[in-house]
Order: C-alpha cells, then structure tokens, then sequence
C-alpha cells in the first residue's frame, strides 16, 4: 500500500522522523496549547447522532451529503464544538483524494480559526485537547504531502505534547491511545543512531511494541464499547501489524474481522484490497475493487483504479491496462502519475510489444511527480532505457499477486539464459518465491548471493534480499542472524525503495530486541 493511501489518519507521520532535527527547540512548549476564552460555559463537546453521521458520511466519501449534515449540525448545534473537529476530517479526505495542491492551500487556512474556536470551549473535557491535537495531526500529514516538512514537522510536536497533557488529565480516555499508539509506534522505528535527537529536540519517545500494544488495547475496547473512531483504528492496526511487525495472517485477521462495509464505503474497500494485495489474496482484492461503490454519492475516487489495474497485472490479465487509463484520465493531481505509466509500460511488456513499453516510459519521463518511493522508482526506470526482461517481469508480477507457485513454474529451470543484472535478478526472485514456498534452505543461499553480488549495484535486490534474509532467521527464531541480516540491510544504500526497505529493517530490529 502506498503512503498516499487510505488509511488516511497518521501513516504519513512516518515520512517526516528525519526531520526533527532541524527544528527549532522550542517550538512546542506547553504555551502552545490553546486555553479557553472567559465567559463561553455554554461552548460543549459531544459527538452527537448528527455529528457521527457526517463523519460517517465523510469516511464513506459521500463528501457532498456530509458538507450537508455539517451545515445542519452547525445550525441545530451551534455550542457543539464536535463540529470544527468533523468539518476538519472532511477537508482532510478532501485533500488527499483530490490531490489537488490549490485546494490543498484554500482548505489549509481553515486550520487556525478552527483551533481557536475550540479554545473557546470547555477546558475540562477530555475531547478539548484531543480535538486540537487531532487537527494538527491531519495538517502534518497534508502538510508532508506537499513537501512543507517544518510546518508539518511543528503540527507533529504540538500535537504529541497536547496529547500527552491530555492523558495525564484523562488517562482514560481511549481517542489519545488512538493517535499517540500510532506516533510511539512510528518514532518506535526511527534508526538509534536519531532516537536520541529526537527525544532530546521534540520529548518524543516510543517504541514499536508501546505503541502497537496502545493500539491494540484502543481496538479491544472498541470491542466492548460504542467508540466512534473503531473502524479508522482497526485499519491503523492492521496496517501497522503488516509494516512494523511483518504479520500479514494477523493484519489481514484484524481487518476481514470487523465491521468494515466495503460494498457501501470505497475507502473501506480500498483498505481491504490493499491489504489483501500484500497478504497474497489478489483475486479477493479484485473482487472488492471491482464491486466498490461510485457515482452517484460518491466522491470520485480515482485511486481505486489504480488499484485494480496493478492488481490486474499482478494476474497478467490482458485488461489490466483499462483501469490504469481510467485513473490517468480522471486524476486531477499528480501523485502517482509516473508509477500508472510505468504499470502501462510493463502491460505492454507482457503482451510482447516493446515499442508501446518505450512510447509510456517516455511518459513516465515528462508527466507527474516523484514525491513516492513507487514514482522516483519509476523514473529511475526510464532514464535506465532499458526493457525489462519478459519472463522476469512476468514472474515479478505473479510474485507480488501471491501466486507462488505459477511464478516458481515459471522461473525455476531458466536460470542459464541469464547471465549480468538479470543474473543478479534471476537469483533474487527465485528466493523471494523459495521463501514463500517454505523452500528455506534454497531462499537462504540465494538471498546470501543475491547480497553478495548485487551489493554495490544501484538496484533494490541486494537490499530487499538482506531484510528478507533477515525475516526467515526471525520466522526460525535465530534472532542474531535475524539481526545481522537487518544491520546488512541498513549498511547496503539501493536508489530505489531505500526507505521503506530501511524501515521495515529498522522495525525487525526493534522486534528482535523486544
């Protein structure tokens, strides 16, 4: 899944750990929380029917019925101060659906006299911090999506200190393990080396085990209680069981179990596909795609056919190129751009025409921008001008479907037509798929060759290969070479992919300690 994906809420904090030491020291003090105005008792916070109404609205992207329901609860609830807190998700999921960097810097401006207007509201009540802490949260993450990572970075330590002053005042109240589970966890796999800057500039702490047992302890209550914010945790939960604790039975358990609707919420079903595209399920994800609700109510949604279209390809379905054109025609914003021309390019590859791989890559080249790992990646490709190998990318996609066993058919008996980089290829592929197949041994000596041979190519392999090395030691419980496949990861520096790779070997030492 993509950080530009759903869930929305606080998975884009990650991007921007790395910055924290750049930051003024005091740039978040307790001055910074913003006390109440004299006088205004009246001003209350309740998360009404009509208030849990519009958020639903809002989080089933029925965008329009919800800017309705907003304007309603603001007229029969004018001292409900529930509302500028709802009225923020909806600018949020505005911005990142439409990613459109115009609005983005409209809707930005509606930040600060929300924040003023719940100063003006009950101090004692446990929602008053959250709701300003939350709201700094959702313009961190929009504010990284577009690149102002100081402002961004300032929201995120405002933010953690309204949070933690809310706990000490309302330690039971569940909404601030919501957001503070998800920053413990994250600043949990920030490498050691900057652990110490960032607590030190920020009083910043956590780890991954503090923040996925907060979070965990949030998603049981919801199991017991009516709490509002269920189904946005449990797709937090899951997500960040499958990138920080490599537990892709137990994320997909946690999300398939709920009360998620994805035949009526398209967030809800891109979640649910995007998740069962990285746990093996592939075919399910094209199911959910393909009967996720549009029109009409909906807010467009242009993403999901992106997601169709990889996952198409990932099936060598000889449409998969239809939804990757759908979503190139109605996307107003850029994201994303670069990797769908890509995912066209290598369609054609498939299908054995190399002059159409060329004319898209030239796409890849002059269209969008490179904000993503996926993208940067895929300009890298381009300016490589070189076609990928057919039974190669074939197998790649197979492999990334979950379909194990057509890739290992595939591949296994080819490896004397390779010889150079697509040695190096060859080799590495046949390991992810060994591994999946519970083929170890095999999987252990060729990611032990892909390390050795590809370590000072630009590529991934070398790399991808180190951190896998890495989760079969920890799947067979031998955590020093667990760790010493990790630490290999981290020493290799790939042009494509490094961060993610970096933090997932990041989140595997952080388990292996615990």
């Amino acid at each position: 899944m993509r950080l530009s994906s759903f869930p929305p809420s606080l998975i884009q904090i990650c991007f921007f750990w790395a910055l924290v030491f750049v930051a003024p020291k005091n740039s978040v003090a307790n001055d910074t929380i913003l006390r109440p105005a004299r006088g205004n008792s009246v001003l209350t916070f309740e998360f009404s029917p009509l208030a849990r109404d519009a958020y639903r609205k809002i989080f089933s992207l029925r965008l329009s019925e919800a800017t309705t329901t907003l304007a309603e609860l603001r007229r029969r609830e004018p001292n409900n101060l529930i509302a500028p807190l709802v009225e923020n998700y909806h600018d949020f999921l505005t911005v990142l659906v439409n990613d459109d960097r115009a609005e983005f810097n409209r809707l930005a401006r509606n930040m600060e006299p929300r924040l003023a207007r719940i100063s003006r509201g009950d101090r004692k009540s446990p929602w008053y911090l959250f709701s300003q802490a939350e709201i700094r949260l959702q313009w961190a993450v929009l504010n990284g999506k577009y690149n102002a990572y100081l402002s961004s970075l300032s929201d995120i330590k405002q933010a953690y200190a309204l949070l933690e002053q809310n706990r000490k005042e309302h330690p039971d109240f569940m909404p601030n393990l919501k957001s503070l589970g998800v920053i413990h966890a994250l600043v949990g796999a920030v490498p050691e080396e900057f652990r110490w800057t960032v607590k030190a500039m920020s009083g910043i702490q956590g780890t991954v085990e503090q923040g996925m047992r907060e979070l965990r302890s949030v998603l049981e209550h919801a199991g017991r209680h009516d709490f509002v914010f269920e189904d946005e945790v449990r797709v937090t939960v899951a997500f960040l069981q499958l990138n920080l604790e490599n537990e892709r039975a137990e994320a997909w358990s946690i999300l398939s179990s709920g009360k998620l609707e994805p035949a009526k919420n398209p967030v809800a079903a891109l979640a649910m596909a995007s998740l069962a595209m990285r746990t093996g399920r592939n075919d399910e994800a094209i199911r959910l795609l393909e009967s996720s609700p549009e029109g009409g109510a909906y807010h467009p949604f242009p993403y999901r056919h992106f997601l169709l279209g990889i996952a198409k390809l990932n099936r060598l379905d000889p449409d998969a190129d239809k939804p990757l054109l759908t979503f190139l025609k109605k996307l107003k914003g850029e994201s994303g751009v670069k990797e769908a021309y890509q995912k066209l390019a290598w369609h054609q590859v498939v299908q054995g025409n190399e002059t159409g791989y060329r004319n898209y890559m030239k796409q890849v080249k002059s269209v969008g921008n490179d904000r993503s790992e996926s993208d940067k990646a895929a300009l890298q490709e381009a300016l490589r001008d070189e076609v990928p190998d057919t039974r190669l990318l074939r197998t790649r996609l197979l492999f990334d479907g979950g379909y194990y066993q057509r890739a290992w058919d595939l591949l296994r008996d080819a490896g004397g037509a390779y010889s150079g980089k697509q040695a190096l290829e060859y080799g590495y592929r046949l390991g992810r798929i060994a591994h999946e197949l519970g083929k170890t041994e095999q999987a252990e000596r060729l990611y032990m060759q892909t390390i050795e041979a590809g370590a000072k190519d630009p590529v991934y392999f070398a790399c991808n290969a180190a951190l896998q090395l890495g989760i079969l030691h920890e799947e067979q419980g031998n955590k020093a070479k667990a760790a010493d496949a990790y630490r290999r990861c981290l020493e290799l520096k790939p042009e494509e992919y490094r961060a993610g790779l970096h933090a997932k070997a990041k989140a595997g030492l952080e388990r292996i300690r615990s």
